[in-house]
Order: structure tokens, then sequence, then C-alpha cells
């Protein structure tokens, strides 16, 4: 007879712990320009959210374009150290770099 009490958790050995701070901005951040601008430019009229000047590794920007992503509810990529977000959502997209410690400021019109 199987136990009741069974643990059906995945258990991770060696792994970071919770909150590593690929989110966080690095030290030597605090002149940096964070821009979020909108782009339609060779994209068939589609206009996507361009967010610029994050002075993150390649690793910890993926990892905040997926954060941003599921935030706004929309597609997107980095490419060249540029997180592309399909839609126009630059003031809910600033709002959130504001609150994870970021000066962003919007670009453009």
């Amino acid at each position: 007879m199987k136990p009741k009490s069974t643990f059906r958790g995945v258990v991770l050995r060696n792994a970071p712990a919770r909150g590593s701070g690929l989110n966080t901005p690095l030290r030597g951040s605090a002149g940096a320009r964070v821009r979020v601008g909108r782009e339609v430019a060779g994209r068939a009229g589609k206009g996507v959210s361009v967010i610029t000047g994050l002075p993150l590794e390649a690793a910890a920007l993926e990892g905040l374009a997926t954060r941003l992503k599921k935030l706004c509810g929309a597609g997107g990529a980095v490419k060249n150290g540029v997180i592309e977000i399909q839609g126009d959502h630059r003031a809910r997209l600033v709002s959130e770099l504001l609150k994870l410690g970021y000066e962003a400021k919007q670009a453009g019109g």
C-alpha cells in the first residue's frame, strides 16, 4: 500500500537559490539609460516595443525578456542586446522596469 504522505515535488541539488539576482541591475549601472521605444521599420507595419540600454549579460537579458513577455502577454525576442516585445506596451514596460530598479524612460512620441 502506498503511503498517504508522499512528496511528489522536484528537488534540485546544486541549483542557485531562488531570487539569485538575474533581473537586478549590475553595479555601476547607475548612469545606464534604459529606453523603451516603439519601432515598425522592417516589420510590415507591425509595431514592437524595443528596450535598449540594459546593462545585463546575455543570460540575464533572456530571463528579463521572458518575464516582460509574460507580463505583456505577448511574444518577443532578444536580438543584439535589445529586447523586442510584440505590440505597443511601452507604459507597462516602463512601470515594470522602474519597479525592478532600472531608470527607464519612454523614447519617442
